[in-house]
């Protein structure tokens, strides 16, 4: 089957290269004509682990291509993914709808034979019933159905999210969109992966519903971590002990700075205003949203308490700014909230990330990068470890307590503990809703 994909962002180039991978004819289509020139090269505009030889192996073998032209790439095909942006909107927390309307209405004026066209966009409830009304008025004589297909990818673990999902979600009325959408996803009904087929409606709040709720399970542990400080707990034995419980699962009970990234802030307040608009509060989720900014200023405050109460003229070392490791994604990320408020309170930051500085030199002014932690480390008076990085998780702590003018460690994601800190010769050590010592 020949499939256009529209968009070559992060969700729109990895569907592209995957559903390649799946034996399908992709034309991924993009405005920017940088992008294109960067794809055509073979280069990959994202950091994602393994897209780039997966992408090198589908254009090679005749099924992956690239162009600015969309009447080129909806030539012959019987399926459109629409992978656009859907930013917050400013002022009213609205998710952006512009560029998934504007595609909607080029795909009608482009189109000439019969096709599906797919939201894979994250995208309020009722959307796709818009974005039919747009390509009709647009072409009436268009025989089309729509279809709502969200996607579930982590960063840092996209491409094993597609090709082995916990789930599929296609939202479809017809039977002949539901015969298009087996056909792309076939490969995966052949394996026998869950394939959940509902309402065009039911298809869009699973996506934010399932966000909602992820984002629910991080914050609550959050806060759990910080009564556990008050209380002498140890949240990671909390964590586990909750966690072995089916009904509850283990996975976001990881207690840290609060959650970031490209979906989990965006869908929470997208999903907030749509219960306003609906006059059905989301009391949960805007309480989720709120203590979520709140747990971010809660470490600022732990990281001047290990500097006396003042940042004026202290030497920080932060370790990580992506909101997560094996991403370059600093969307929301909890640095932006931390960084600038070392900096505004007079700290010297010095900052280490093994991808994170292409996109967070303009997004944090005033700090020095370091390709090094050791380096990073050297005569500051406060370490801090924001994003779990492999490469952060076996540093030999004693060279760095060895080499700081003040040996004091702020580990944010509780990859170390106090014993280990101790002994590394760190005078002062804190993490996340345990014990730690000054």
């Amino acid at each position: 089957m020949k499939i256009a994909m529209i968009g070559t962002g992060y969700v729109g180039l990895v569907s592209g290269v995957c559903f390649s991978d799946f034996g399908h004819n992709v034309v991924c289509v993009d405005k920017d004509q940088r992008k294109i020139d960067m794809l055509e090269r073979g280069e990959v505009p994202i950091y994602e682990p393994g897209l780039g030889s997966l992408m090198a192996k589908n254009v090679d073998a005749g099924r992956l291509a690239f162009t600015r032209d969309l009447s080129v790439a909806l030539d012959g095909a019987e399926a459109v993914f629409i992978a656009v942006g859907t930013p917050t909107r400013r002022g009213d927390g609205h998710a952006d709808l512009t560029y998934v309307m504007a595609a909607a209405e080029e795909i009608a004026k482009a189109a000439t034979d019969y096709m599906v066209i797919i939201t894979k966009s994250t995208v309020p409830v009722g959307t796709n019933r818009k974005v039919r009304e747009v390509v009709a008025a647009a072409n009436p004589d268009l025989d089309f159905d729509v279809a709502s297909n969200p996607e579930f990818l982590r960063e840092g673990a996209a491409i094993d999210d597609f090709m082995k999902p916990d789930r599929v979600v296609v939202g479809v009325e017809t039977d002949r969109a539901a015969q298009v959408m087996s056909e792309i996803y076939r490969p995966l009904y052949l394996r026998d992966f869950p394939i959940v087929t509902t309402d065009l409606e039911s298809a869009e709040m699973i996506k934010y519903a399932a966000n909602a709720f992820l984002a629910t399970k991080i914050t609550f542990i959050n806060e759990i971590a910080a009564l556990c400080e008050k209380v002498g707990a140890d949240v990671k034995q909390v964590s586990k002990g909750m966690g072995m419980d089916n009904r509850i699962g283990n996975k976001f009970l990881h207690a840290g700075p609060g959650y970031g990234g490209s979906c989990f802030p965006k869908d929470t307040k997208a999903l907030a205003r749509i219960g306003q608009d609906h006059s059905c509060p989301m009391h949960i989720t805007e309480t989720v949203i709120s203590v979520n900014e709140s747990i971010k200023r809660r470490m600022i405050d732990k990281l001047q308490d290990l500097c006396d109460g003042s940042f004026i003229d202290k030497t920080i070392a932060v370790l990580g700014v992506t909101f997560k490791p094996n991403t370059d994604d600093m969307r929301d990320a909890p640095s932006l909230t931390i960084i600038p408020a070392l900096v505004g309170g007079g700290a010297k930051v010095r900052v280490c990330d093994p991808q994170g500085q292409n996109e967070g030199e303009a997004l944090l002014p005033g700090v020095t990068w370091n390709e090094d932690p050791y380096a990073a480390a050297k005569n500051a008076d406060l370490l801090v470890i924001l994003t779990e990085w492999n490469e952060f998780r076996a540093l030999d702590l004693a060279q760095i307590a060895s080499s700081m003018n003040h040996a004091a460690l702020a580990d944010l994601r509780n990859i170390y503990n106090s014993a280990v800190a101790r002994d590394a010769g760190f005078k002062a050590y804190e993490s996340i809703g345990r014990t730690g010592y000054a």
